[in-house]
């Protein structure tokens, strides 16, 4: 296979072909950005909307990290952000906008263990962080292109001009506001009739299936995607109305054919979806008491505290009233495999670990300076509830 000229190997200690974002903006994408990669080679060249050809770059990401590749779009419109891995490599894709908002994640879209993301996006900077599903050492490869150009992965049923995506002939109903429960070998496709302009989501679950759902309209154009949202449980969401009319939901999966999966189309709750970003850590709540945070106060020196915590991430906030250096740690007292993410009160995030040295708990240590901050802490696996010790200790700046 021929790669273009900007392919290059990244590792979590050497990085080659390209500056680190960090020498402009360390809070690039809420943090990750700051040792990112511009796929272009430089940030002139990493316009997807004007290049004259897809982006690339081949990382090696080392054992429990990530490779982030940086780009821009000038041109509001349709792209495809992929991600395959060397070798059977299962790859995971998380894209997020200047700000550090998810954008859209990906596991498997791109078919046989490979990521895939085909979104809307506005002119900005993105990051693209690509990570291994089992936090194994992988080797893969990270492309961002227009629709027009050459896809990296197989995909599943990706954007089409007709309806081979979506069989509407083979289609059942599906009601809206009311869920239906079936196996993928009672039903691969469903129809659904809006009769106004509404916003929706749906939503496949069960996660011994793996769903996987695919949105098209009447004609079979591609509308959107989605494997994995909640868990291995698959969720779109339409935040801007669609027109109405008919459509057609195609379901794939990745597990048990014969499991149940219950899909479901409703209208879209912003206060829902919000409410679903905090519980997974990819969101700061606000802290006017709607959303559950516990509040630490300043931190002095050093503070404990113990919470029991499952996939649904516990959230704590403390105060800083000087710079310094901030270290937080997780600690199973057990089983268990925390995860933590550290946002200013600005919602940026400015620390994520997973697995910090050759165990499972995490450790982050963030430069911070006079305000208020959030902790995200949560279990890596839905299907884990555990006792997790934390530790909060702040540490200045020595004087002359």
């Amino acid at each position: 296979m021929i790669r273009p000229a900007t392919t290059a190997l990244i590792t979590s200690l050497f990085a080659f072909a390209a500056l680190p974002a960090a020498a402009q903006d360390a809070n690039l994408c809420g943090g990750i950005g700051g040792t990112g990669q511009w796929l272009g080679g430089d940030e002139a060249s990493s316009d997807i909307s004007t290049a004259p050809t897809y982006l690339e770059q081949m990382a090696l990401v080392l054992l429990r990290n990530e490779y982030v590749g940086l780009f821009t779009v000038s041109q509001a419109g349709d792209y495809r952000i992929e991600a395959m891995g060397r070798g059977g490599g299962d790859t995971v894709i998380d894209l997020r906008n200047a700000d550090g908002a998810l954008v859209i994640s990906d596991d498997d879209s791109g078919g046989e263990g490979s990521s895939r993301a085909e979104v809307f996006l506005d002119p900005g900077t993105y990051c693209i962080a690509m990570r291994s599903f089992d936090g194994t050492p992988l080797t893969g490869f990270v492309r961002a292109a227009r629709f027009d150009e050459t896809p990296l992965t197989p995909g599943f049923g990706g954007p089409t001009q007709d309806t081979e995506g979506c069989d509407l002939s083979q289609a059942q109903t599906l009601v809206y506001g009311t869920p239906v429960t079936q196996s993928y070998n009672d039903a691969q496709f469903y129809r659904l009739q809006l009769d106004t302009a509404q916003a929706i989501s749906l939503t496949a679950e069960n996660e011994d299936a793996d769903p996987i759902l695919t949105l098209f309209d009447a004609d079979g154009n591609w509308l959107a995607e989605n494997d994995d949202f909640d868990g291995l449980n698959s969720r779109i969401d339409m935040i801007d109305p669609l027109p109405a009319g008919e459509y057609c939901i195609a379901l794939d999966l990745y597990g048990d054919e014969a499991a149940p999966i219950t899909v479901t189309a409703r209208t879209y709750d912003a206060q829902e979806a919000q409410a679903i970003l905090y519980a997974r850590g990819d969101a700061a709540p606000p802290l006017d008491g709607s959303y559950p945070v516990t509040s630490l106060g300043e931190i002095a020196t050093r503070v404990r505290e113990d919470v029991t915590v499952s996939s649904d991430a516990a959230w704590y906030a403390f105060d800083v009233y000087e710079g310094g250096l901030m270290l937080v740690e997780a600690i199973a007292q057990g089983d268990g495999d925390p995860v933590l993410i550290m946002y200013d009160d600005l919602g940026r995030q400015v620390g994520y670990n997973d697995d910090n040295g050759n165990g499972l708990d995490s450790l982050l240590t963030v430069r911070v300076q006079p305000g208020t901050y959030l902790v995200a802490v949560k279990q890596l696996n839905a299907d884990t509830t555990g006792l997790i010790r934390m530790v909060f200790e702040r540490y200045v700046p020595a004087r002359p």
